[in-house]
């Protein structure tokens, strides 16, 4: 990477343009036909040199490409990796989904048609060569070129090798002469992406924007949107807390209030209480959980929101939206005389629920079979659908779906819901309405709303905000959530 760059000489008819969109490459499907040339299959096997982690993470970030913002959950599969290579290929897919936004901004940036879309295995190679160049320390800046440029010659994509080649060299002379140096705080400045452990990578050079939000915006991986509602609602100071806390690696915490045994060395203790984080290994953990009932991985955040209910005394508890069934745990271990009943709308959850919930008094239906006990509740959680606000640190692709049109869909959703449950209830039942949202829409004024419209009072709440910025110990982290006791 010493060598003078070369210009890179366009060749051949210019890409198509953004249409609609333009301006937001890497953010969708280009415009107009593409496709492999007859004989090429798309992201065809790569080259010896392009080893199993990176053609792994190659592909999947490829695919995403094509759904961006709404990105799949869990779109990177290496079973069949080793765990070396697994490791690897998780730390190159979790930069670029994690800060795709500060990596598209990067690039386009050193676009010479900052307008141009590239084809999805073009912008992969782009997005995951920039996250090897600019966010792990430990890759060899011409390794991150050459294995980028090398899978998109042979993924199908006609011509690409040249330009990702160029983009990525121009990238790479972000980097100061000497290496990569680091300030040991974030300053918030144009030249300066800050990282999870709390320091700041300096670039050669102020490239971020002026305006303070689009920086932030830029800096954290955060749309601007977002960053407004969050400035409008809790000020802009609490806004940069936010944002900096969804660039931390969330650690492994486990609820163990419930614990009827000693805790492994593993376990560490946490800020918040009952509960610890775990240091040990993935398998470890695993092997723990699978052979302990009495605890299980749950954010202090979660937690606490259901024990908004904690001293109540109800005979039957209605999990109706319970998901994987970390909650419906809680409930079980909190109220230990109540019959505790989950239900989910996806049938695939329900099968998992009926695994997980397997020996013990939970009972799991499909959520079309709540209305043969309606009248009979004493206590209904509702854990709605919701923006995930609160939880960007851990859901890092909820963000980029983020937009007023999709909250207010999802707060009609969250009052079906709340009207639906109240057939649940026996006269004197209550609702514990739940998110893991920050936003007010779908927290307090779902509450004013069933109080408005349903006659259910606002006993208690709880708002919990996300804790910790990059830097922080482990014990300091928590989620962001949101409960209200509604009777």
């Amino acid at each position: 990477m010493n060598k003078p760059r070369k210009p890179f000489k366009r060749q051949g008819p210019a890409a198509p343009s953004a249409g609609p969109r333009k301006g937001r490459p890497f953010a969708g499907p280009p415009s107009g036909p593409r496709g492999p040339r007859p004989g090429n299959r798309p992201f065809g096997p790569p080259q010896p040199a392009v080893d199993p982690a990176r053609d792994r993470a190659l592909r999947a970030v490829a695919s995403q490409v094509r759904r961006f913002p709404d990105l799949q959950i869990d779109a990177l599969d290496t079973q069949e990796l080793s765990d070396l290579d697994a490791a690897f290929a998780h730390a190159l897919y979790g930069a670029v989904i994690s800060r795709w936004l500060t990596l598209r901004f990067i690039l386009e940036s050193r676009l010479n048609r900052p307008d141009l879309r590239p084809a999805p295995a073009a912008a992969a190679a782009l997005l995951v060569g920039a996250a090897q160049i600019l966010l792990l320390d430990r890759v060899p800046i011409h390794s991150a070129v050459d294995t980028s440029v090398e899978w998109v010659k042979n993924a199908g994509t006609p011509g690409a090798g040249r330009m990702v080649n160029a983009v990525l060299r121009a990238v790479a002379d972000l980097i100061p002469e000497g290496g990569k140096q680091r300030r040991d705080t974030i300053t918030d400045a144009a030249d300066e992406l800050p990282m999870p452990d709390g320091s700041a990578l300096v670039l050669a050079k102020p490239v971020l924007p002026t305006d303070p939000v689009q920086r932030l915006s830029v800096a954290t991986s955060c749309p601007a949107d977002l960053i407004r509602a969050w400035s409008r609602d809790r000020g802009m100071r609490e806004a940069r807390r936010l944002a900096l806390h969804s660039l931390i690696a969330p650690p492994v915490i486990l609820n163990t209030a419930f614990a009827a045994a000693p805790l492994p060395p593993e376990c560490a203790p946490h800020d918040s209480p009952g509960h610890h984080v775990y240091t040990g290994t993935h398998e470890q953990l695993a092997q723990l959980l699978q052979s302990r009932r009495d605890i299980w991985a749950q954010d202090p955040a979660s937690s606490l929101a259901v024990a908004t209910a904690g001293d109540l005394k109800p005979s039957l508890v209605v999990d109706a939206c319970a998901g994987l069934g970390t909650k419906t745990r809680q409930l079980a271990a909190m109220f230990p005389d109540a019959d505790i009943l989950a239900a989910d709308v996806d049938l695939v959850r329900v099968q998992t629920l009926r695994s997980a919930t397997a020996g013990t008094r939970v009972t799991v239906v499909p959520y079309q079979k709540l209305i043969d006990y309606a009248g009979k509740a004493d206590l209904v959680l509702l854990d709605v659908p919701c923006s995930n606000t609160g939880v960007l640190a851990r859901r890092v692709e909820a963000r980029y779906r983020f937009d007023r049109e999709n909250t207010e869909k999802l707060a009609s959703t969250q009052r079906q819901i709340i009207a639906d449950s109240i057939r649940l209830l026996r006269p004197g039942g209550r609702i514990l309405y739940s998110t893991c949202s920050l936003d007010a829409s779908e927290n307090r004024a779902q509450a004013d709303w069933a109080s408005r419209w349903h006659g259910l009072r606002l006993a208690r709440e709880h708002d919990r905000a996300p804790q910790g910025l990059p830097g922080d110990p482990p014990a300091r982290y928590t989620d962001g959530s949101y409960a209200a006791l509604l009777e």
